[in-house]
């Protein structure tokens, strides 16, 4: 029997876990080496700066999202107020998004196991995905169960970290490298270390780390209270933001000098090694790897998800559309699947920068979705009104925050541009959306 429609299977405590598990992921856990080694103390402000602007995308997906409850994606609200092409187009690179971001996932997964076994990185990492695909073909239930549980996991590694941390501040423990000390932040080279380019040039790195934030509005559909869960979930954001990441990379930066930090390896893990904790190291690695595997876990749902919205609205293919009979779209699951296997492919031929492409391109893609939000919400408020005035969660400082984030974008896509490291990313990513243009046009055509 083949079921049309989503169930609304994720409860209240399931939509804040996944919230929470949006926001701290490989990006944080992995990513936050290579960007503290690019900007040193400084790194702080950029977790901030992103965090902020990130939290007022959230406000105005949570306004469009709860002003029509048609509304299952950002694709739809996408398509009433910019036109079908920007529903088309954001939707397949919603979708492209988060095949990259799986793909980075599994190829942490890869390196994490490598902390244990000399084995190559492609294997564990096909291993962990045809695990994911077989969890998430049986019900959106066990899906946020799992988000559940590997959310708690994170909560509970950072608190512990920032507890730690905090404790080794107080006594002034003495580590390899050092006394632990708020000092550690400004006395090796100060807060900007490498000038203003170190600063700037971590912006890609940092956008990466928040990207599945808006996760919560691929649940929409699923979700059994989307008034109340929604508009709950985001207003968490920022002292989640404020906690995981401001506060855990201040107790990292503060426990060990910003300089012995290695961009291969996640700072979490080096940190309990260089204070001389091997066994808690070790836990730390694999609290990482289930995050990693938890963000892909969220990857493969997210992008078979959006295919299936895509195939309702004929975006897609209509063997895309359908379900099987635990209501779970087990075509989109399995395309999706076979696409970001390419991932391991990538950690077998480039080992060394696999990681780096992928989540440059991520961040860029990512960047087009969340412009598009903005520029959904500022042209629902101008030719909506009546909607905005009756809603009651209405984004704040609206229009003239939403030009302030979309600038903000445009200033980072120019400093990936400018990078050397990020530029061919850039420069490689325009292919895809002149290939969606195209697609869209020949559909139209027909």
């Amino acid at each position: 029997m083949e079921h049309r429609e989503l169930k609304r299977d994720l409860k209240n405590r399931h939509v804040q876990l996944i919230a929470i598990g949006g926001t701290i992921g490989t990006g944080l856990f992995l990513g936050s080496g290579a960007a503290i080694e690019k900007a040193g103390p400084s790194i702080l402000f950029v977790y901030l700066i992103i965090g902020t602007a990130v939290f007022f995308v959230m406000r105005a997906l949570g306004e469009l999202l709860l002003s029509n409850s048609g509304y299952q994606s950002f694709t739809d609200f996408a398509t009433d107020y910019v036109g079908p092409w920007a529903g088309y187009v954001t939707g397949w690179t919603y979708w492209f998004c988060w095949i990259m971001t799986a793909m980075a996932d599994i190829i942490a997964v890869g390196l994490y196991v490598r902390y244990w076994f000399d084995i190559p990185q492609w294997m564990p990492a096909i291993a962990c995905l045809v695990l994911l695909l077989g969890l998430n073909l049986l019900t959106v239930k066990l899906f946020g169960e799992l988000e559940f549980w590997f959310a708690i996991i994170k909560i509970i590694t950072i608190i512990a970290l920032i507890i730690i941390g905090i404790v080794l501040l107080v006594i002034g423990f003495e580590t390899k490298t050092g006394v632990v000390s708020v000092k550690n932040l400004w006395e090796h080279g100060g807060l900007f270390p490498n000038g203003v380019s170190g600063f700037l040039f971590s912006f890609q790195l940092v956008v990466f780390s928040f990207v599945g934030v808006e996760l919560v509005g691929v649940t929409a559909a699923e979700t059994a209270n989307p008034r109340k869960n929604i508009p709950s979930a985001i207003n968490k954001i920022p002292v989640r933001i404020l906690l995981f990441y401001v506060g855990a990379l201040f107790v990292i930066l503060c426990i060990n000098p910003w300089t012995v930090l290695s961009a291969e390896n996640s700072p979490f893990v080096q940190v309990f090694a260089l204070v001389g904790i091997p066994v808690a190291a070790g836990i730390i690695n694999f609290v990482v790897l289930t995050s990693a595997a938890s963000a892909g876990n969220s990857g493969l749902f997210s992008t078979s998800r959006i295919m299936f919205n895509l195939s309702k609205n004929k975006q897609g293919a209509k063997l895309l559309g359908k379900l099987n009979k635990n209501a779970v779209p087990s075509n989109a699951l399995f395309v999706s699947s076979i696409v970001v296997s390419i991932g391991a492919l990538l950690s077998y031929a480039i080992p060394d920068s696999a990681f780096s492409i992928v989540t440059t391109i991520s961040a860029i893609c990512f960047i087009w979705v969340w412009s598009i939000i903005l520029i959904s919400h500022i042209r629902y408020k101008k030719y909506r009104p009546n909607l905005h005035k009756r809603s009651t969660f209405k984004a704040p400082l609206t229009p003239f925050i939403n030009y302030v984030v979309l600038a903000l974008f445009a200033a980072i896509l120019v400093i990936i541009f400018i990078s050397e490291e990020t530029r061919s990313a850039l420069l490689l990513t325009p292919i895809w959306f002149i290939l969606l243009i195209f697609t869209y046009v020949m559909k139209r055509i027909k």
